[in-house]
């Protein structure tokens, strides 16, 4: 399902219609009137019908549409080709798990990145794509090994070899054939360019750009900053209490 919807400044319409993905915006004079049309295009087909399954310890499935138009909509996906036979997609999981932890994870950003991580296994057996998932982030989804479609995914975006990660934007153009050694190299910081250049309505991502081991924030943060608070009063007032004994005790330093 595609939809297209265009709003116009000269007629207070709306209109939808089935159509190719495209985000058109054209502005035309008529009668000296100027008419700005704005035509966007939503597409979220790629995955619909099928269903999703969380690496969680439930295997919670995401299998309505509008479960899945919920979980990809305005998100970047990520589409991560892989084997648990491959030994170059071995040494790659952790990398990937490290670069998808550091900007979902609460630990590490104050809200998740609007990104969607999604193994596609290539593997030859059930088993293995269970043991391979183990080295895969919890929040990252899968598709069942019994469904073809992760080969026909292969084929459509002409998956040669693995590890390979396909970007995508929220319409399901391609934002990079194979971002491996991007994100080797870039790590996080590439999500930025990524963001730019799917050009994202930035509702729900906020990263903390001056991160660092003494700044690592989370959502009970302002909790721990309380705690520390009143820890830290209740030492002051023992520090002043001990203090004021020594005082009374007439010192008891070196120079007293």
């Amino acid at each position: 399902m595609t939809l297209k919807i265009r709003w116009s400044a000269r007629q207070d319409t709306q209109e939808t219609e089935s159509d190719e993905s495209e985000i058109v915006e054209t502005h035309e004079e008529s009668g000296g009137v100027n008419e700005c049309r704005l035509s966007v295009v939503v597409k979220v087909d790629l995955f619909l019908g099928k269903v999703l399954v969380k690496n969680n310890r439930d295997r919670d499935e995401l299998d309505t549409e509008r479960e899945v138009i919920l979980r990809l909509q305005n998100r970047i996906l990520v589409l991560f080709f892989a084997s648990g036979a491959c030994e170059r997609c071995q040494d790659f999981a952790p990398t990937l798990k490290d670069f998808f932890k550091k900007l979902t994870d609460e630990f590490y950003v104050e809200r998740s990145a609007q990104l969607v991580l999604l193994y596609v296994s290539l593997d030859s057996s059930e088993e293995q794509q269970e043991k391979f998932l183990k080295e895969l982030p919890k929040r990252c989804l899968f598709l069942p090994f019994e469904d073809p479609y992760r080969q026909e995914l292969a084929v459509m975006f002409e998956v040669k070899d693995v590890p390979s990660v396909v970007v995508l934007r929220p319409d399901c153009s391609i934002l990079s054939p194979n971002a491996v050694a991007e994100i080797c190299s870039l790590g996080p910081d590439c999500f930025h360019n990524w963001q730019e250049g799917a050009e994202l309505i930035d509702s729900n991502f906020m990263m903390n750009e001056e991160f660092d081991e003494g700044k690592m924030r989370s959502v009970t943060d302002p909790f721990r900053r309380i705690k520390y608070k009143v820890e830290g009063k209740k030492k002051k007032k023992k520090g002043k209490i001990a203090e004021e004994e020594e005082e009374d005790d007439g010192g008891g330093g070196a120079w007293g």
